[in-house]
């Protein structure tokens, strides 16, 4: 599975964001639900999408018109879309752990589960279909080619001994949500669909050749790999719409940049080649800098286009090609070679490392992370955090107090903080940033990172400290200055030994 990085959060909301329109007052087939009307009208229901927003979020207004095509369509199938305003029904949202908008969820019978799919009308649509299905459909002449045209991705076994078909539905419960299963055991149907080998994959697709085949012994691992592999176009366009299934692939994602269709032409002619060489390795797109010029950002890439960068969605890495050269086959050949051999490394965004950082809280930047995190001679407590997030400027003096007692207590314990906006996090730091702040502890020796989810108070901290540290040091607070003012006061004046007369 790919780990949703803050990167990849961060891409999914600019290209919704850029996708944004409001929906006209008109007929709705999507459900208004309440916290009266819920229970009755979901809990019963063999199967619901349900969408819970709030009217001033802008992902939430992108997803409307979408929703409501996807409504439209679905009530034909006779599968219900709902909606509840979370503004209005605050209990029923907390009830279902809403934690922001929109959240989509799929209800079985009462039972909950997380809806994955695409957030367009035909991505919801298909989605809700692969729900709506079994998880293989046995096929014959009546079904077949209704079935195999039914969504732009469809796999079908050709199978007739029980291995094959076991490992055929392994494989089909394993990508159920990603695609549509059919079985075939009937060899006349099969050679009318130019099939003439038991048993044999393919994979129809409504792009690029049309359909893959993969004679031989199934297994369940190998289908999977091989559906996966020939699922997405050799070189389509990206956006809102196919983003979230990219990020799902596992494969790095190469960006072809382009500012009109000119240019997206030539280059898309250019790169195919290469897209059908390192099919299965990376998955290769095209991108329309007028829209979404400001991914450039994200792989190190000047706004100057053509432009061309591999990026790792899974751990952020990034790897642009140089600017100052020209984007052609050449260069672009000779560019994946390298990157496929493992001789680039990653460019890391990284701020300035400040000059004086003698201070009790260590800043750490990207080039200075080893340095200073992965320095195994300390304990090393650190904070990644955006200067906008109101949570990190609320732990902002709790982490400088932790840092002043540490500094003062244990040399050894080093509290240290890294902007995350300015910042990437090295792959050998072994974390993603899924939301500011976060928090890591590295042990001495070691460097066995320790998560840390308590509360952000310097109590809490202190106690993980103590737990966690090679010397389990117990640091307590140093006194407020005014404090500590009072007290050496009091220490100089001298002692009454006298009676009062």
């Amino acid at each position: 599975m790919v780990r949703k990085t803050f990167l990849f959060t961060a891409i999914a909301a600019t290209f919704a964001a850029l996708t944004h329109s409001v929906l006209a007052e008109e007929a709705s087939d999507v459900l208004s639900l309440t916290e009266k009307t819920f229970d009755q009208q979901v809990l019963d229901q063999d199967l619901m999408l349900v969408e819970f927003f709030a009217p001033w979020c802008g992902h939430c207004k992108a997803l409307a018109p979408e929703y409501e095509v996807a409504a439209t369509t679905l009530k034909e199938k006779n599968i219900k879309i709902a909606k509840v305003d979370c503004t209005e029904n605050q209990d029923l949202c907390q009830k279902y752990e809403v934690r922001g908008y929109p959240t989509l969820k799929i209800f079985r019978n009462g039972e909950t589960s997380e809806y994955k799919g695409a957030r367009k009308a035909d991505g919801i649509v298909s989605y809700m279909q692969k729900q709506a299905s079994p998880a293989v459909t046995e096929l014959d002449a009546t079904n077949f080619g209704e079935f195999h045209t039914s969504d732009r991705v469809v796999v079908v076994g050709y199978a007739k001994d029980e291995a094959s078909k076991e490992a055929f539905k392994a494989a089909a419960n394993k990508l159920r949500d990603d695609f549509l299963f059919g079985i075939v055991t009937d060899e006349a149907l099969a050679k009318e669909h130019k099939v003439t080998e038991f048993p044999t994959l393919v994979v129809y697709k409504q792009f690029d050749e049309g359909r893959n085949d993969k004679i031989g012994e199934f297994d369940a691992a190998k289908i999977e790999e091989f559906v996966k592999t020939n699922s997405f176009p050799l070189l389509d366009a990206i956006d809102a719409s196919n983003f979230q299934s990219y990020a799902e692939a596992g494969l790095p994602l190469a960006y072809l940049f382009h500012d009109n269709d000119e240019l997206a032409e030539k280059l898309i002619e250019m790169a195919t080649p290469l897209a059908q060489k390192y099919k299965g390795k990376i998955n290769f797109v095209h991108i329309d800098a007028n829209k979404f010029g400001g991914h450039a950002a994200n792989l190190a890439l000047k706004n100057e286009w053509p432009a061309f960068g591999i990026q790792h969605l899974d751990t952020g890495a990034k790897f642009p090609l140089d600017q100052t050269k020209e984007l052609n086959a050449e260069a672009l050949e000779a560019f994946l070679e390298q990157y496929d051999s493992g001789k680039l490394k990653p460019t890391i965004k990284s701020a300035e490392a400040p000059v004086d950082n003698s201070g009790p809280v260590k800043v750490v930047v990207a080039n200075e992370f080893n340095d200073i995190v992965l320095d195994k001679s300390k304990d090393v407590f650190v904070e990644v955090y955006a200067p906008w997030c109101g949570h990190c400027k609320n732990l902002e003096p709790i982490w400088a107090k932790l840092g002043e007692a540490a500094a003062i207590q244990d040399s050894d314990i080093v509290i240290a903080k890294m902007d995350g906006t300015e910042n990437d996090i090295p792959e050998e730091a072994g974390f993603d940033v899924s939301g500011f702040p976060t928090l890591k502890f590295f042990k001495a020796d070691t460097n066995e990172m320790i998560d840390y989810d308590g509360d952000r108070s310097f109590d809490d901290l202190t106690e993980f400290i103590s737990k966690h540290s090679t010397k389990n040091t117990k640091i307590d607070a140093v006194p407020e200055a005014e404090e500590a003012e009072e007290e050496k006061v009091q220490e100089k004046e001298p002692i009454n030994t006298h009676d009062e007369l």
